[in-house]
C-alpha cells in the first residue's frame, strides 16, 4: 500500500482541489492549482515567483510572515483575512496552511477559502439582530408626558444594552416625565440582564423621570431582590392599566 502511495501524482492531487491552493518556500509562490489561477484572476505564470505576502495589506504582513516561518513547523490554525487579487479588488478569506515536502524542498501548503458570502450573511444578520434590538427599546408615548416601554419576548445582555443605552435618550428626547415598563411580555431573564433592566430605572431616577414597573413575575421580583435592589421603593403595579388608573388617565 505503502509502495502505491509513493507513486501518486501529487500535482494532480492538487488540480482536483475545489480550494485555491498555493505552494511557496522562502516567501517565494512555486506553484498554484487551477483554482487559485481562477480565483486570482491571472494566469500561473503571472503568479509564480511572487512573494505569498503581496496578496495581504500592508497591516498584516508582519504576522503572516511570521505565521508562515511557524507553519514550516507545524500546521498553522485556520484564519480569515482581507486579500487581494491581482486585479486589486478585495476578498474575505480562511486560511489554512501546512508544512509539505517536495522532493528536497520544504515548502508550505495553503488553502484560501472564499467566505464573502458567510461574511455577507452575518452582517445581514447583525443588521436584523439591531433592528430587533432598536424595537426592544421603543418607547410609546400615550399622552401628557407619559409613555410605556414594553418589554417582549426574549433580552439576551446585549439587548439589554440596547435598553440601558438608548431608552433614557428617547426619554429625554420626548420629553417623558414618567415611563411604565412593563414586564408582562418576558418570563425569563439571567441575573446579567435583570441587573441592566433594573438600571435602567435608577438612569431615569437621575434624569428626573419617574418609572413605573408593571407585569412583573415573582421569579423576576425575586431575582431583583437577590440583586440587592429595593424593588419596594420602586412603584409597581399589575399591569399597564393599572399603572394608568393611578397616574388618573384611566378609570376602571
Amino acid at each position: 500500500m505503502n509502495e502505491e502511495i509513493s507513486h501518486i501524482d501529487y500535482r494532480e492531487i492538487m488540480e482536483y482541489s475545489l480550494d485555491p491552493l498555493i505552494i511557496h518556500t522562502n516567501l517565494r509562490i512555486i506553484d498554484v492549482n487551477h483554482m487559485a489561477e481562477k480565483f486570482f484572476g491571472a494566469p500561473k505564470e503571472n503568479i509564480i515567483g511572487a512573494s505569498p505576502l503581496d496578496i495581504f495589506q500592508e497591516t498584516s504582513k508582519v504576522a503572516i510572515e511570521k505565521r508562515i516561518l511557524s507553519a514550516y513547523q507545524q500546521p498553522a490554525k485556520v484564519i480569515e483575512e482581507t486579500i487581494f487579487r491581482m486585479d486589486g479588488t478585495t476578498v474575505d478569506v480562511e486560511l489554512y496552511c501546512h508544512p509539505v515536502q517536495i522532493g528536497d524542498t520544504k515548502a508550505i501548503q495553503t488553502y484560501v477559502k472564499d467566505i464573502t458570502g458567510r461574511k455577507e450573511s452575518e452582517t445581514k444578520q447583525k443588521e436584523i439582530i439591531k433592528e430587533i434590538n432598536d424595537l426592544s427599546a421603543t418607547v410609546v408615548p400615550i399622552l401628557n408626558g407619559i409613555a410605556i416601554l414594553p418589554l417582549v419576548g426574549s433580552i439576551d445582555e446585549d439587548r439589554a444594552i440596547q435598553i440601558l443605552e438608548n431608552v433614557p435618550l428617547k426619554v429625554k428626547n420626548q420629553s417623558i416625565e414618567c415611563l411604565i415598563i412593563d414586564f408582562s411580555g418576558i418570563y425569563n431573564l439571567d441575573s446579567l440582564v435583570t441587573d441592566y433592566l433594573f438600571k435602567l430605572n435608577s438612569v431615569l431616577s437621575l434624569l428626573g423621570v419617574r418609572s413605573i414597573i408593571t407585569g412583573l413575575r415573582p421569579s423576576l421580583a425575586l431575582a431583583a431582590i437577590q440583586l440587592d435592589y429595593k424593588i419596594e421603593t420602586i412603584p409597581t403595579m399589575s399591569s399597564v392599566k393599572d399603572a394608568l388608573v393611578s397616574l388618573g388617565i384611566y378609570q376602571k
